[in-house]
């Protein structure tokens, strides 16, 4: 029988191999010799224009013919300075402060990713196996079809005014609330009862609005404060690219935790139950409680844009009706987002 895990894995490697070739860390670590030329270039123009200002005029019976040399220097970059190129020494502070925004950006986006990524493995984990699980425990496809969309109608009521809940109270909190109802939600998964199953999915519906707004709001706001939005397209890139290795990964993980033991009850009679497909649930629970203690440790608070005091109308649009009827009207003007929207629906 054909190893698919193995197969799997190859194409998953050569895809993270040409992912690092054609992004920027590669020209960072291994960069051509062409790169490394101009660089060499840059820092010796650079030196020899340091040296030059570091001399001075001699004194004596020159001193007319130096000082009109000055003059004439001191024109000559004015001139430049207007319509010429950029002086070497502000090249030289450009590319200094690049360096500090790059690095700034760097920890950024560790902070971020390392609670961003378990948060989407967390949720990897449950897909496959949520309809698998409710038809070990004997429901019928009604029965399982009433939990799905109470689930989606769930996260409809709820995604439509908890992210600006999260811009009042704080995106932190909230990220935090994200990791303590999803795992509730994988706590209900062990009960054989329907209203307890129920409950799970409606706060999973919860938990799935809070993940696909809340940590992306907290990103942005966290790169305005720092001063680097010039950056944010780049750490939604890598974030996306590192959900879809985590959704392979999460795909492994699950499908071993779900064979690792027999699913069975606690004890003779009992409606709470443990291995099988609850497996991923349990692997799940763990990432989700690894999740808010580092969201906790590792990330500052952020909120929403608040509207000034006397700001009748901003405080009319900030309202939970004036939110949803500008978002309905700004939906309905822009094709893109309506098509955006559309196609998300129909997926």
């Amino acid at each position: 029988m054909t190893d698919y895990n193995l197969i799997f894995g190859a194409v998953l490697l050569f895809n993270v191999a040409v992912t690092f070739r054609a992004s920027s860390y590669y020209k960072k670590y291994f960069p051509s010799p062409t790169d490394t030329n101009k660089n060499t270039s840059r820092d010796e123009t650079s030196t020899e224009a340091k040296s030059s200002e570091e001399l001075t005029p001699l004194s004596g019976e020159n001193d007319g013919r130096d000082s009109f040399r000055d003059n004439d220097k001191e024109k000559h970059d004015a001139d430049l300075e207007r319509g010429g190129d950029p002086p070497v020494v502000s090249t030289s502070v450009n590319a200094a402060s690049d360096n500090a925004a790059n690095i700034r950006h760097a920890q950024l986006l560790r902070k971020y990713l390392i609670v961003y990524l378990l948060a989407a493995l967390s949720d990897w984990l449950q897909g496959p196996y949520v309809y698998a699980l409710y038809d070990a425990y004997g429901y019928s496809q009604h029965e399982i079809a009433v939990l799905f969309v109470a689930g989606f109608g769930s996260s409809m009521v709820f995604g439509s005014f908890i992210g600006g809940m999260a811009d009042q109270c704080g995106r932190r909190k909230f990220i935090i609330l994200f990791a303590v109802i999803y795992a509730m939600s994988c706590m209900t998964k062990h009960f054989k009862s329907f209203s307890i199953l129920m409950v799970g999915r409606l706060l999973g519906g919860v938990a799935t609005s809070l993940l696909f707004s809340v940590f992306e709001a907290w990103l942005i706001g966290a790169h305005a404060s720092a001063g680097l939005m010039s950056h944010l397209g780049k750490a939604f890139s890598t974030a996306q690219y590192g959900n879809s290795i985590i959704a392979i990964i999460a795909g492994q993980i699950a499908n071993k935790a779900a064979n690792h033991a027999e699913f069975k009850p606690s004890a003779e009679g009992s409606g709470f139950y443990t291995g099988g497909y609850l497996g991923p649930f349990d692997v799940s629970l763990v990432a989700l409680i690894v999740c808010g203690l580092l969201a906790s440790a590792l990330w500052e608070e952020n909120y929403g844009e608040s509207p000034a005091e006397n700001d009748d109308d901003e405080k009319a649009k900030s309202s939970a009706s004036g939110a949803l009827k500008k978002a309905y009207y700004t939906t309905i003007s822009n094709p893109d987002i309506l098509s955006c929207g559309i196609i998300s629906s129909l997926f």
